[in-house]
Formats: structure tokens, C-alpha cells, sequence
């Protein structure tokens, strides 16, 4: 084994071992410093990709709660919507009904005013003609001294008969 540490060689292979661990020494912590500069880098990309991601969370859970409010909403609009069309419905067909029921009132009261007016003119044409038969017989049997006492007579009778 002397002569292993007698050698140059031997020497020569123990310094550049010296020499290249010496020199990569400062390498290696370039390396190690890099390395961790670049897994700071990443923690800090990751680190903000997860705010980003929870932030995107968040705005995803609102956007979908106030799709839900919208959904809502618009199911109380529409179910509002349909509960106006019925009432609506209902009371068109009411007042449609009672528009009926008044020209029906209506149409009956017409056709009893006429028929009452129908009625009167009959009655007051017969009476017409019952006068006018009566004034005729009156005159072709009666003489002048008896219709006067008749006409006399019967103004007398009217004040009562009227009132």
C-alpha cells in the first residue's frame, strides 16, 4: 500500500478529487440554489394556481347560486304569469256571462214593453172602434133631446169616474 501512496499518479488522482470536489462545492450549490429558486418558483405558481382555482370556485359556486336564483325567480314569474291568465280567464268569462244575463234582461224587457205597447194599441184601437160603433147605434137611435141629457149625464159622472 506504500507504493499506492507513492505513486504521482496516486497523488495527481487525490488532488483532482480534492480539486474537483473544491470546485464543485460552489457548483453543486449554484445547482442546489437553482433548484430551489425553481421549486420556490413552482410552490409559489402552485400556490397561486390553487387562489386562482379556489377564486374560480367561488365565483363558479356564486355564478350557480344565482342561477338557481334565476331559475326560481323566473318559475315564480311564470307560475304568477299562469295564475293571472286564470284569473283573468275567470273573470272575463264572468263578466262575459253577466254581459249575457243584461242584453238577455235586456231583450226580455224589450219584448214585454212591446208586447204591453202591442197590448195598449189594441185595447186603444178597440176602444176606438167600440166608440166609434157605439157613437154610430147612439146616433142612428137616439134623437137630439135624449143625447143631450146623455151628454149632460155623462159630464156630470166624469169628475167621479176620474178622480
Amino acid at each position: 500500500m506504500m507504493e499506492f501512496l507513492a505513486s504521482p499518479e496516486t497523488w495527481v488522482a487525490v488532488a483532482f478529487i480534492i480539486f474537483v470536489a473544491a470546485a464543485a462545492k460552489p457548483m453543486f450549490r449554484a445547482i442546489a440554489g437553482g433548484l430551489d429558486a425553481r421549486a420556490a418558483k413552482i410552490k409559489a405558481q402552485l400556490d397561486e394556481a390553487r387562489a386562482l382555482r379556489d377564486e374560480a370556485q367561488k365565483l363558479l359556486d356564486e355564478h350557480r347560486r344565482r342561477q338557481q336564483e334565476a331559475l326560481r325567480e323566473a318559475e315564480a314569474i311564470v307560475a304568477h304569469g299562469q295564475a293571472e291568465a286564470e284569473r283573468l280567464r275567470r273573470e272575463t268569462a264572468a263578466n262575459l256571462e253577466a254581459a249575457f244575463a243584461r242584453r238577455e234582461k235586456m231583450s226580455l224587457d224589450k219584448i214585454a214593453q212591446a208586447e204591453s205597447q202591442a197590448v195598449a194599441d189594441v185595447r186603444h184601437h178597440a176602444v176606438d172602434i167600440a166608440i166609434a160603433a157605439a157613437a154610430r147605434l147612439l146616433a142612428d137611435s137616439i134623437d137630439a133631446a135624449k143625447g143631450d141629457q146623455l151628454i149632460q149625464q155623462a159630464i156630470a159622472e166624469l169628475d167621479r169616474k176620474l178622480h
